[in-house]
């Protein structure tokens, strides 16, 4: 049986390579960094907790960040990992949401000239239809601050 779902797309282009954006998703090291980068810029007065990745199909990651509410923490599953083309997970920040288990993220790289084009697409619960904008703007931060981060580390080579 098919759940019903609520989609939100984001599309960008790159002047990187989609070997070099799709790494970003997965290796600590640079998540941490494009994390960082985000909050700095937005000035949401956080600093980065955890940044666990087991990349492989079946593996999981683990997100968090410290807020004046609280530990902001984001989880998920990794169900596809064709690099460079695709990667696929779930995406968690609430035992609820994992119960439901109806938060995907489907992130594709497409070659364009000699650098790419990234989709993500994220599929929900349509309770979540009107965190649309929220939504879309979150998504669309992260892959502006992935950019911030392979143009800082192209800038030092």
């Amino acid at each position: 049986m098919t759940r019903p779902t609520f989609a939100v797309r984001v599309t960008r282009d790159f002047a990187f390579p989609p070997e070099r954006v799709f790494d970003a998703w997965l290796d600590p090291q640079k998540i941490r960094a494009w994390s960082e980068i985000t909050l700095s810029e937005t000035e949401t007065p956080a600093d980065i907790r955890r940044v666990e990745v087991d990349a492989r199909v079946g593996g999981r990651f683990t997100f968090s960040d410290m807020r004046p509410e609280g530990e902001a923490v984001h989880w998920g599953t990794y169900l596809v990992i064709d690099r460079p083309r695709k990667l696929v997970f779930t995406w968690f920040t609430s035992d609820e949401e994992e119960r439901e288990n109806n938060s995907t993220v489907t992130i594709t790289f497409e070659h364009a000239g000699q650098g790419c084009v990234v989709t993500l697409v994220h599929e929900m619960n349509p309770i979540w239809a009107e965190y649309e904008k929220q939504t879309e703007k979150g998504w669309s931060t992260m892959l502006g601050r992935i950019e911030a981060l392979l143009s800082r580390q192209s800038n030092k080579r």
